[in-house]
């Protein structure tokens, strides 16, 4: 059986999306390899998928560059090809990862993940964030802010989708001020009349200069706007318009009382070789 897979997660009418690969049956393999295999895809991230001792299985996740705790697009593509060569059905499982155990919901030719509770951390200054962008102009009330679902990221809410899509970051200033609040990037944004909002992502930290549909910043995203802009369970965000990579992304928030209790980030995936 082939062990490794190309798969876009997160597409839009066939479309668009996020490439990742997922590498099956790699209990064998040293950090040192699954490293070599990612950098030698060169996609974000590749996810490698070994048996599980406390969760159904235990998924790694590799960039060209380093280890990272949790991707979004590669646990929803990882789970769409277990899917599709009938290893698994449709049902809830669960996912031994580094940022925890997490629950993956297979149903109906989509893939939904689990991610944990959110984490507002802290308000950046919109003068710190004007470091990295030039002519950037912001939200009228929205700040930016760093939120964590599993992995920190500044989320920078701007003016329109005009703004959002002319910006050209400052790679190094964005480096250093991400290392500064202990993200890994930033996440900018509009509100957005079709769907709740439209985002470009940047996560140079760990060597992704912007990627087209990212799962674990659209499940925060999700909770800022819970907490910030407007409460409700259901959200649509979009991604990559800026990279002609149209992508949909679709997160499940529930909550108690405004506090968030879970949060659910899902779409459709493709394999493409």
């Amino acid at each position: 059986m082939n062990q490794l897979f190309k798969v876009k997660a997160f597409i839009k009418n066939d479309q668009g999306g996020n490439k990742a690969g997922v590498y099956l049956f790699a209990d064998d393999l040293t950090d040192q390899e699954m490293l070599e295999i990612a950098k030698n895809l060169g996609y974000s991230e590749t996810a490698f998928v070994m048996k599980g001792k406390v969760a159904d299985f235990k998924v790694r996740f590799f960039t060209p560059t380093n280890e990272v705790d949790l991707c979004g697009h590669a646990t929803i593509s990882t789970f769409h090809v277990l899917r599709k060569l009938d290893i698994i059905g449709d049902s809830i499982y669960t996912q031994e990862t580094k940022a925890g155990i997490l629950k993956v919901n297979v149903i109906l030719g989509q893939v939904y993940m689990q991610q944990l509770p959110p984490q507002y951390i802290e308000e950046v200054s919109q003068d710190i964030i004007s470091k990295t962008f030039n002519h950037i102009e912001f939200h009228e009330s929205l700040k930016p802010y760093v939120v964590s679902t599993g992995i920190k990221e500044i989320f920078v809410p701007v003016k329109n989708n005009q703004i959002l899509n002319q910006l050209n970051p400052n790679i190094q200033e964005m480096i250093k001020t991400s290392h500064a609040y202990g993200a890994i990037g930033m996440h900018v944004f509009a509100l957005d009349d079709e769907v709740d909002a439209s985002g470009r992502n940047f996560a140079p930290v760990v060597g992704i200069i912007e990627e087209s549909a990212t799962g674990t910043s659209n499940g925060a995203l999700a909770c800022y706007l819970h907490k910030f802009y407007k409460k409700k369970h259901f959200y649509t965000l979009k991604q990559g318009y800026s990279m002609h990579q149209p992508s949909e992304l679709k997160v499940y928030v529930d909550y108690k009382s405004s506090k968030i209790t879970d949060v659910w980030v899902g779409g459709i995936s493709k394999i493409i070789e």
